[in-house]
């Protein structure tokens, strides 16, 4: 391996801490069965997923935010008050305004920072994340918390059993911080977006384009819409050729990772994009079985997977991908520091 690793104006970024939530409510397969027209089989044949977690009536996106940013706070040993911009990678946030992380700020007891939301569906955690890591970079910002978090079961129509069975609730949040000396942190990441197909996976009530009234919700328009054959293979293609345009730019392959981190939309997806990748079964995180699809909660709840199965250590180099609504495409290539 000869990894080549982007310069930068300022410092480098690292990741130095992780916490992930996720509700204690269960919708397992057996339960679905008894919703629509579907079964254990074909939900797991087809998706991989067996369990999926679902938020308490009563509770927002922000609330599932705060519980991973506080024990990623705990496991840096630092307060909120440390922190200086909180980001929040989502497209069900708690209402239209104010925003997620402004909510998540009052939460958690933040006072000396500000933030935004990011919107760019599944990829969201991603797109947050290089954001944050530029901040760090430039020198303008030490502390930037990145939370990935949806609750897409509150936008998720119960009697489609080409949707319903996707999708779970799930949260995760990590600090970014200026690397130390010897270490790489962020090394490089590529973005792509097609709005072309927005067409395919969408929620047409509720924006300014289609406001919320009897008859978009008689039309079950404030519900997730997707096609999903043309999403397929939208993901596959492109988290396949993102990737490899990555590792290629930075002089690896996939026999060089540590492990693959990728966004859990659906288990085919992912096999098929490693496989393209040359990656080793074994180094691929996979745990949609767990919960579902979470969005932008994906690839922090499957970086602590990664941990806990032991395939996450200090040093190794990780590759992140996602694909989500717009269409939005995000990669990164990092050196885990933790």
């Amino acid at each position: 391996m000869s990894l080549t690793v982007r310069p930068v104006v300022g410092r480098r970024a690292k990741i130095s801490a992780l916490g992930t939530y996720v509700p204690p409510d269960v919708i397992t397969n057996q339960d679905l069965e008894k919703m629509v027209e579907t079964s254990d089989q074909w939900i797991t044949e087809r998706t991989g997923i067996k369990t999926r977690h679902v938020l308490a009536k009563g509770l927002g996106v922000s609330d599932m935010c705060a519980e991973a940013a506080k024990k990623c706070l705990a496991a840096r040993g630092i307060g909120p008050k440390d922190l200086e911009v909180i980001l929040v990678g989502t497209v069900t946030p708690d209402m239209m305004y104010p925003n997620t992380a402004s909510l998540v700020q009052n939460k958690i007891g933040a006072s000396n920072c500000w933030g935004f939301d990011v919107s760019a569906g599944c990829s969201g955690f991603v797109y947050a994340l290089q954001t944050g890591v530029r901040m760090v970079e430039s020198g303008a910002y030490s502390k930037v918390l990145i939370c990935g978090s949806d609750a897409n079961t509150r936008m998720t129509d119960y009697t489609d059993r080409a949707t319903c069975v996707l999708f779970g609730d799930g949260s995760g949040a990590v600090l970014l911080e200026p690397a130390e000396d010897g270490e790489i942190g962020f090394i490089d990441g590529i973005n792509e977006i097609d709005g072309s197909g927005g067409v395919s996976l969408y929620m047409p009530g509720g924006g300014s384009l289609n406001p919320s009234t009897h008859e978009t919700v008689d039309k079950k328009m404030h519900f997730i819409h997707q096609d999903g054959p043309a999403v397929y293979k939208f993901a596959v293609r492109k988290m396949a050729e993102l990737t490899a345009a990555l590792l290629e730019r930075n002089g690896v392959t996939g026999a060089d990772l540590g492990c693959f981190i990728p966004h859990q939309a659906n288990k085919r997806i992912i096999t098929a994009t490693a496989d393209r990748l040359g990656m080793d079964p074994d180094r691929v995180i996979i745990n949609i079985e767990k919960y579902g699809n979470t969005s932008s909660g994906t690839i922090p709840l499957a970086m602590e997977t990664a941990i806990e199965e032991g395939k996450l250590k200090k040093g190794d180099l990780v590759l992140l991908a996602a694909v989500g609504a717009g269409f939005t495409v995000g990669t990164v290539l990092l050196r885990w520091e933790i």
